[in-house]
């Protein structure tokens, strides 16, 4: 007290008041930065002795049938149409066999509801079954056959997918026919061949399009079909597909070259064509202005040994 009666003497006969602070941000940052050191270390030294000590693992018991969703049973619905009550009656059988016996499941076909209704039960080990079965039942219904439905059951990596036609074009009456029928080729040809190259399973239904595979073979087979949709021709779709096999397998084998000395020759033999109305156009393919006659004479010999 002694010295702030001094200082505000002094302060005062200079004309002068001093005001002494009590605290600033200054001074409230230094005491924290003084505290802070201290603080760290007793947190090292906690930190250290936590970590010293050994964590022990809880060890819980398996799960039996009836416990693994709490006692609760769990349900599916799925609705079948009226045009697939037949085929459903025919394969039940088939259907029955593999969900009851391999999953450990419940199923049965309401005719009041006309649902197959699927649940668990004691006998079910596998958390997924249920939905492994659902997925099965669904791609029958949609009018996959109960072999090729039956490996959604057997592997782990298969999907569905299903979109319209109008989906990627707004199309109406005969160009949405015609959309349908460049899908489909002549006696189900286009669309045994996208199958074929891309290892899936295609259904057309009326303007619906299911695909069963892996995701990347039905990302091709999904690209393939736009394509047709949107316009192209059967054989650029086959220069599609050629040209994505090849890249997936990463070499080019003999029969690959082959194809393309094929589709060389088509398009040589396209664009040397003369219409009735007078010649044709000169094309931009580059194909056009290789000869027949020589393309004809390279592929002589491996053509004829293919076939």
């Amino acid at each position: 007290m002694a010295t702030e009666m001094e200082a505000q003497s002094v302060g005062a006969e200079d004309g002068f008041t001093q005001v002494t602070r009590k605290g600033g941000r200054r001074a409230k940052k230094r005491q924290a930065e003084q505290l802070s050191p201290a603080g760290e270390g007793e947190d090292a030294g906690r930190m250290d002795t936590e970590e010293a000590r050994p964590a022990k693992r809880p060890v819980f018991p398996p799960l039996s049938g009836d416990a693994f969703l709490g006692g609760k049973e769990e349900t599916r619905k799925i609705s079948v149409p009226a045009n697939r009550y037949t085929p459903l009656k025919e394969n039940w059988l088939k259907i029955f066999t593999p969900i009851v016996e391999h999953l450990g499941l419940q199923i049965r076909f309401n005719l009041k509801s006309r649902n197959v209704e699927i649940r668990t039960c004691k006998e079910t080990k596998d958390v997924s079954a249920l939905t492994k079965a659902a997925d099965f039942v669904k791609a029958f219904i949609l009018g996959f056959q109960v072999e090729d439905a039956l490996a959604l059951i057997r592997l782990d990596d298969l999907f569905l997918e299903s979109f319209e036609i109008t989906d990627v074009k707004p199309l109406k009456g005969d160009h949405l026919s015609r959309a349908i029928g460049r899908i489909a080729g002549k006696g189900g040809k286009t669309k045994f061949t996208i199958e074929n190259v891309t290892r899936t399973r295609i259904v057309l239904a009326d303007v619906k399009v299911h695909i069963l595979g892996s995701f990347q073979n039905i990302k091709m087979a999904r690209t393939a079909i736009c394509n047709l949709i949107l316009g192209n021709s059967s054989f650029f779709l086959w220069c599609f597909l050629w040209k994505e096999k090849n890249r997936n397998l990463g070499t080019q084998t003999r029969f690959a070259h082959a194809f393309r000395i094929r589709v060389m020759l088509k398009m040589a033999g396209r664009n040397s064509r003369v219409h009735k109305c007078g010649p044709r156009k000169k094309s931009r393919n580059i194909f056009a202005r290789i000869p027949s006659v020589c393309l004809l004479e390279k592929s002589k010999g491996l053509l004829g040994s293919i076939a």
